[in-house]
């Protein structure tokens, strides 16, 4: 993501989720499926469609506002998230639960007291408004 971001112009993935992350045998860890990416010409992106999957989609991206590569460091959160807890984000909610939650209600997965302080940490400054 950090190469795609730093590209000229930006490329935006906006469907980072831990399905759309292929891994080797080495552990190598692959982005895959761009379909919904869009470059960035100027400060946000042109396409404001909000397709992809809630769980992972940042508060912008879910109320249909314009956004940038900031929604992929969101989503890259939801997915430290579930590497750190084995749990599926908003587990027990159905998409539209997730879109009023999250994009309205401006509520946040809940972070285990006893997850790691530094993961914890980089977590809510992915989430960060």
């Amino acid at each position: 993501m950090n190469y795609l971001h730093n590209c000229t112009p930006v490329i935006v993935h906006r469907d980072l989720k831990s399905p759309n992350l292929l891994v080797d045998k080495n552990w190598v860890v692959k982005v895959c499926d761009f379909g919904l990416s869009r470059m960035k010409n100027s400060t946000y992106l042109s396409s404001r469609s909000t397709a992809g999957t809630a769980e992972w989609m940042a508060p912008e991206v879910l109320r249909n506002e314009p956004s940038n590569e900031k929604c992929d460091v969101y989503s890259f959160g939801v997915i430290l998230w579930e590497l750190s807890t084995l749990q599926q984000p908003w587990g027990g909610m159905n998409a539209m639960q997730v879109v009023g939650a999250v994009g309205f209600q401006h509520r946040r997965l809940d972070i285990p007291d006893d997850m790691d302080p530094t993961i914890a940490d980089i977590i809510r400054k992915c989430w960060q408004t």
